[in-house]
C-alpha cells in the first residue's frame, strides 16, 4: 500500500490516541466520544483498534474509555476487573454491572 493512502487512517488513529491521552484522571469517555472529537463521529471501532494496538513508548490510558451506556465492554475474567479497579482508583464509582454514571465522570473534551 503507498504511503499516501494510509495517511488518513493513520491521522485519525493519532488523532485518537492524542484524546485518549487527554482524557483527565477521574474522568471517562466513550468509544464513541472520543471518534467524534477526532472528526469521525462513526469510528467507534477506530477507537477500539488503536486501544488494543496501544503505544509501547507512550501507554494510553485506555480503561477510561467505556460504552456509550456507561459501561465497562470487557469481559468478566477477561479484562473487566482490571479495568473497574484502575477506574475505582482514580474515584469513579462503578457500579457491580460495570456502569459509570456518566452525569458526574464524562469528560467534556474541553
Amino acid at each position: 500500500m503507498p504511503a499516501a493512502a494510509s495517511r488518513p487512517a493513520d491521522s485519525l488513529s493519532h488523532r485518537i490516541a492524542h484524546l485518549i491521552r487527554a482524557i483527565p484522571h477521574g474522568t471517562v469517555a466513550t468509544y464513541g466520544q472520543i471518534a467524534a472529537l477526532a472528526g469521525n463521529p462513526r469510528a467507534a471501532r477506530a477507537v477500539v483498534w488503536v486501544l488494543r494496538r496501544g503505544d509501547a513508548h507512550r501507554p494510553l490510558p485506555w480503561h477510561r474509555v467505556i460504552n456509550a451506556r456507561g459501561s465497562i465492554s470487557l469481559p468478566r475474567g477477561d479484562g473487566f476487573e482490571v479495568q473497574r479497579a484502575l477506574l475505582e482508583d482514580e474515584g469513579i464509582s462503578v457500579d457491580s454491572e460495570g456502569r459509570v454514571d456518566l452525569k458526574q465522570h464524562l469528560w467534556t473534551g474541553s
